[in-house]
């Protein structure tokens, strides 16, 4: 693979979001993100190998960005592991909310990507769900949360949920908006943690 020059790597990345979100990944084909990305389809396979390594990157390049975000955030003694929980629903609800087909990559092909990418997935999405565990045993140490939590269930449980609130969102946002979401989950995990 050859080394990025300019900005055609991620214009291929921001493309291939448009195409995955509105085609799905597997009618998507990459002469169509070639020609949104204002490149030579024969220019894609100069960055990526092909449309699983591109899908690979998209999610490599999220969880790295909202991994160096929350860490940053869990490094912060001023804040509560309270404060710390909202920072960390709001770094992923910003995310999506600034790129909504990003979401719907996310909602359409993570679980599936994950499942089936015996390489592994991307390490920044364990490293970031390292770093929520953290914040929460920070909050059971100073007793905000409660220790009836099983922390394996919980980091599922938000997951599953914000896959599903996300997806809801996506097919009707006038019901579900996404800063409503954004509250009720906030509300829904503090509570669910609080002691």
């Amino acid at each position: 693979m050859r080394t990025k020059e300019g900005d055609k790597g991620k214009d291929i990345l921001e493309a291939a979001i448009k195409v995955f979100a509105s085609e799905g990944y597997h009618r998507a084909k990459i002469s169509k993100i070639a020609e949104l990305a204002n490149v030579a389809t024969g220019s894609v396979y100069q960055y990526y190998n092909n449309k699983e390594d591109i899908l690979l990157n998209i999610f490599d390049s999220l969880w790295r960005n909202l991994y160096i975000e929350l860490k940053s955030l869990a490094e912060n003694n001023v804040l509560t592991p309270h404060e710390q929980i909202d920072a960390m629903i709001d770094l992923v609800f910003d995310s999506f909310n600034e790129n909504p087909p990003l979401a719907l990559v996310f909602v359409s092909e993570q679980h599936h990507l994950a499942r089936n990418n015996k390489e592994g997935f991307t390490d920044y999405y364990e490293k970031f769900l390292g770093v929520g565990e953290k914040i929460f045993k920070n909050g059971l140490r100073d007793g905000s949360f409660s220790g009836n939590v099983d922390m394996k269930i919980f980091r599922f449980y938000i997951l599953g949920a914000l896959r599903n609130l996300l997806t809801q969102w996506a097919h009707d946002p006038k019901s579900f908006p996404l800063n409503k979401i954004r509250q009720n989950v906030k509300f829904l995990t503090k509570n669910g943690i609080k002691k």
